[in-house]
């Protein structure tokens, strides 16, 4: 009896969040690598409508989209169309020359001196390349306002061209680099983002309810965005991505729901297989899993833009490091995820982790700015902490 009670548990807790108005609405899965285990939606799409919400609801999965686009990349490392250590300005001549901002002038203009050392596709995908986020770094929100460069989210190629915050290798610091990677996908396939997505990843794996471009089919489930007031209320707003972009934001750009995110976490589980399908070998699976920004530290998120994302630590107490398109943490975390596991957020406060240890891994959608949320971050760690006590159950039973 143990793991219906955890699983009714589940379904309590995320009914209680949404009944008390402290989120709008959620959808929740997890699995193994052999099975579904849990599968929940609740609350609305959309607090102005009646619609429920629905397991098969489409959310903007935001830096989700980071880890697809980190795959993709290294498929073409495994064919050796992309190098992990070569000058990735080869393949990205825009990438050619990186200027550091160092301030600025007593005019209001910008210092920049030229880089130390060359930008590689390893840098990028562990975010020590040294771009950022405005939202992030209240610098680059003064580097965008001054130059009337726009902003990430407009889509364009403009907003890629901004200088970086640190030599190339030299700190973590998380922000544009991944959409980088999906231009240096694009140079080397011939293929536009989101057909090399669908091809190699999306359709082999089944994620048919994923895309850049929201389908008309993905439309009539498609999940309003909310904002949450100084007061703590909630109101819907339209938000959406450029729906015929210049760039396909590979570090942003995806909506889909999370049944087909399960699938990729899924992938990653069964080293590199899914839905009968193999998209990357086993020893890449292993290789994105571990440490690759040696002694350097994933550290806390300090805000620029409090409309947008709150500052946010996750697991404070905990290591983290990054992996090729993963966060890790080095130690069990007080939700139970093992040491060694990856994972990693989204802006609108989408969550997802992938324990290779306990071999589960788990998605939970909700569709509110800004990030970091403490009501959602509340309701994902009482989610994870669920799924293990539902874990643990079935092994004593078994």
């Amino acid at each position: 009896m143990g793991s219906m009670a955890s699983l009714a548990d589940i379904d309590r807790l995320l009914r209680r969040a949404t009944d008390a108005g402290e989120i709008p609405g959620v959808v929740a899965v997890a699995g193994t690598s052999r099975e579904m285990i849990y599968q929940g939606a609740f609350g609305k799409r959309d607090l102005s409508k009646p619609q429920p919400m629905t397991a098969d609801s489409v959310f903007w999965l935001t830096s989700f989209t980071k880890a697809v686009t980190s795959v993709a990349a290294m498929q073409l490392v495994e064919q050796g169309r992309l190098s992990l250590d070569g000058p990735i300005a080869r393949v990205v001549p825009d990438l050619a020359e990186p200027l550091v901002l160092e301030g600025f002038e007593a005019d209001g203009s910008p210092k920049l001196r030229r880089a130390k050392g060359a930008i590689t596709l390893r840098q990028l995908l562990t975010h020590t390349a040294g771009f950022c986020y405005d939202v992030l770094n209240r610098d680059m929100a003064t580097y965008l306002e001054r130059t009337g460069t726009p902003p990430v989210v407009t889509c364009t190629n403009a907003a890629l061209r901004v200088p970086i915050m640190s030599d190339p290798g030299t700190r973590f610091q998380y922000g544009i680099s991944i959409d980088w990677v999906g231009k240096a996908i694009e140079a080397v396939s011939g293929q536009r983002l989101d057909v090399y997505f669908r091809d190699n990843i999306l359709t082999p794996l089944g994620m048919n309810d994923t895309a850049f471009k929201i389908s008309d089919a993905m439309r009539s489930r498609l999940v309003c965005m909310h904002s949450r007031g100084p007061d703590g209320s909630l109101m819907p707003i339209p938000y959406e991505l450029a729906q015929e972009p210049e760039v396909h934001l590979g570090g942003s750009g995806l909506y889909g729901t999370a049944q087909d995110y399960l699938a990729f976490t899924r992938m990653i589980l069964n080293k590199g297989r899914g839905n009968g399908r193999r998209v990357l070998k086993p020893e890449t699976v292993d290789l994105m899993s571990r440490n690759h920004i040696g002694d350097l530290l994933v550290t806390r998120f300090t805000s620029a833009i409090p409309a947008f994302v709150n500052d946010l630590d996750l697991h404070p107490d905990v290591p983290k490091k990054w992996g090729l398109g993963f966060m890790i943490n080095e130690a069990q975390t007080p939700e139970g995820r093992s040491a060694g596991s990856l994972a990693w957020v989204g802006t609108a406060n989408t969550y997802y982790w992938i324990d290779p240890a306990r071999d589960v891994a788990g998605v939970i959608l909700m569709q509110l700015l800004p990030f970091a949320d403490p009501d959602c971050l509340d309701v994902f760690a009482a989610f994870e902490r669920s799924i293990y006590a539902t874990l643990d159950a079935r092994s004593h039973a078994a």
